[in-house]
């Protein structure tokens, strides 16, 4: 193994410089993940939300997330270094706007807004890990990226109790997120542009701006196809798993919210190391015993974190639904940006993550809000399990070995 390491490619300067970088950014991205998952019971307790009003509230959010489709789209067009300023401005200004909301209307607002920036943010992000660092680094960067992301939940978690707290309670979380515009401005000035990106620029010279349905007439359709139901069947389980667990432990488990801060504290750092390694994981074993790995300690976290009773239980179900649910977007998001040419890439992933996939991270939240009204969130969040089985099994069906090969090699149909 010793010597397995010692050949792998070295990282340059600027590529460990971009790495800080986009780290930087997806720590956010886990930040305002998490923030809203936190503040929901108290949220919904101020505005007099029922449990249909909370899953509605998570709903209209997560339409941010297909929304991003629009801009994580254009980096195959406005180039990437462009579209990741623009992306983290946006979600800097509206995530103050958040804190400033009177009411629960302009809290959504602000909010999907956000989640627009947040998300393509997030996108581009991999999309950069994915084109400028070696073969065989490219998994552990995505996984540093996600990594990062668990960092910021982490953070969260922590901080969130003491944010409740004070004057400002809930909102002090938002004006926090205003942290990122101070960051780009220091960072931003050595960032480059991708060198695949600048050579599908001189090849195409001053080429008209793409069709809006490109993939869809494309020989990579299919394969589009194959990948937004993945992400679907993923988001369905894994994205409702973390959200409502608080909810959850509160209303049906009778935890307090200073136990339920304790949980999710020691949950996400036990879960950490391993996001860390996730990465590596995928360079070592490869994507598809990675995905076998991580999507079944996902379901199995999301099942236990559920239906189980004692609070050492639900902690430990819960870092493995923090793990799992962290680690298997390494491996998504690895097959999303290597199996498609760099003029589709970007393109690729917002229609397979970012429109259709998310039809599931949208709808889901608001049919789970409505079957918890009637049988309680236990019932309702252990019935989703299955769908992160199935995705594994479209992956091992259906899904190539990318590890060690050249993106020009992974995109070839």
């Amino acid at each position: 193994m010793a010597t397995r390491d010692a050949e792998k490619t070295p990282l340059t300067r600027y590529q460990w410089r971009l790495l800080a970088f986009l780290s930087v950014a997806s720590f956010f991205e886990g930040y305002d993940r998490m923030a809203i998952t936190q503040i929901l019971p108290n949220l919904g307790e101020e505005m007099g939300l029922s449990a249909k009003g909370e899953g509605l509230l998570i709903g209209v959010i997560s339409l941010g997330s297909m929304l991003a489709f629009l801009l994580v789209r254009k980096a195959d067009h406005w180039g990437r270094r462009r579209l990741l300023t623009i992306t983290i401005a946006g979600y800097t200004i509206f995530s103050l706007f958040t804190g400033l909301a009177p009411n629960v209307i302009v809290f959504a607002g602000c909010q999907l807004l956000a989640r627009i920036f947040l998300v393509a943010e997030y996108a581009v992000s991999v999309v950069y890990a994915a084109e400028e660092f070696p073969k065989d680094r490219r998994g552990l960067a995505i996984g540093l990226i996600e990594a990062f992301s668990s960092l910021g939940i982490v953070t969260c978690a922590g901080l969130v109790p003491m944010f409740l707290s004070t004057e400002l309670g809930w909102r002090t979380i938002y004006f926090v997120g205003a942290i990122p515009l101070v960051l780009i401005a220091l960072g931003r000035r050595g960032l480059r542009e991708t060198a695949r990106f600048e050579q599908l620029v001189l090849e195409r010279k001053r080429e008209d701006s793409q069709p809006f349905t490109r993939i869809l007439t494309s020989a990579y359709r299919g394969r589009m196809l194959m990948l937004a139901t993945i992400w679907a069947l993923m988001f369905v389980c894994l994205q409702n798993g973390v959200t409502f667990w608080k909810t959850f432990a509160t209303r049906e488990r009778g935890l307090t919210d200073s136990q339920v801060g304790t949980s999710i504290m020691i949950a996400a750092l036990a879960a950490m190391p391993l996001v860390f390694l996730s990465g590596k994981l995928i360079d070592t074993l490869g994507r598809r015993t990675g995905a076998v790995i991580t999507f079944t300690l996902a379901a199995a976290g999301v099942l236990g974190g559920y239906s189980l009773h004692s609070h050492a239980g639900l902690t430990i179900s819960l870092a493995l639904s923090i793990f799992g649910g962290s680690a298997v977007l390494p491996v998504l998001n690895a097959y999303t940006t290597e199996l498609f040419p760099t003029h589709l890439r970007s393109d690729a992933l917002a229609w397979s993550n970012n429109l259709l996939g998310r039809l599931a991270y949208m709808l889901s939240p608001v049919f789970l809000g409505i079957a918890a009204e009637r049988v309680g969130w236990g019932p309702a969040m252990s019935a989703t399990v299955i769908f992160p089985l199935i995705a594994l099994g479209l992956i091992l069906w259906f899904l190539p070995e990318t590890r060690g090969k050249e993106l020009e090699e992974t995109a070839r149909v």
